[in-house]
């Protein structure tokens, strides 16, 4: 009772034919297809992101203080 047999398999693609049509299994198998492609996509560009080192992003130019003021038109 461990394995199923041919007889198993038979007879649950009868149901599943049944219950989906001929016409539908096809399209479902295709977009079971691109969602698991969609994934393995997924996951390299994750494996390709998290594999480059990170750049250190520049420090901000800050302008030194300016201190030669006009204080005469204050």
């Amino acid at each position: 009772m461990g394995s199923m047999s041919i007889w198993h398999w038979l007879i649950l693609l009868v149901i599943v034919m049944l219950l989906f049509g001929a016409g539908k299994v096809p399209k479902l198998m295709g977009d079971m297809a691109k969602g698991v492609k969609a994934f393995k996509e997924g996951l390299k560009d994750i494996d390709e992101s998290s594999s480059k080192p990170r750049e250190a992003a520049p420090a901000a130019q800050v302008p030194p203080p300016d201190t030669k003021r006009d204080t005469a038109n204050v």
